[in-house]
């Protein structure tokens, strides 16, 4: 069968056998985007997190058939090295990640996030981002989300004096 989608703004068509086959197989395995990891398999660690059309969602329990006609967004998607998005940015800023494995499925997270809530609490922080660190490095994170919150303002407000 032939599923046809858009990744980072590209149009793809693939063929796969079995529609049940998570995203992030055909992400990673068929599209050759590495970015987004493998973690625990059960959609509970976060590390394969990565936007449908603008929500957050766990690629490795998510059907590939889901994405048909659907806009999806990986890591290699959000930013570069040139414009980084205001979370890569501020990851960068704090010095987040220790062995980086899991930071792909944060940033997806915490970017999900601050389109719904611009400027979280601690509260929404908790209750929004429950990936999985083995590394432990959630007090840089919850600094990095803050400040992601602070550039992402100051990019709207330079977006705004700019129209």
């Amino acid at each position: 069968m032939s599923i046809s989608f858009k990744v980072n703004g590209e149009s793809h068509t693939v063929k796969i056998d079995d529609v049940n086959t998570p995203l992030l197989w055909v992400v990673r395995d068929i599209l050759n985007l590495k970015g987004t990891k493998f973690g625990c398999g059960k959609a509970a660690c976060g590390a394969c997190t990565l936007h449908v059309d603008g929500e957050a969602v766990r690629s490795c329990s998510y059907a590939v058939k889901f994405v048909e006609g659907k806009e999806v967004t990986t890591i290699e998607g959000l930013g570069n090295k040139e414009n980084p998005h205001p979370v890569q940015q501020a990851w960068i800023e704090e010095v987040v990640p220790q062995c980086g494995y899991c930071q792909p499925g944060f940033i997806m997270a915490t970017a999900a996030l601050l389109k719904k809530v611009p400027y979280p609490t601690d509260e929404d922080i908790d209750n929004n981002i429950i990936n999985v660190c083995r590394c432990g490095t959630y007090y840089r994170m919850r600094k990095a989300i803050k400040r992601a919150a602070e550039l992402s303002s100051e990019n709207m407000e330079t977006e705004t004096q700019k129209s």
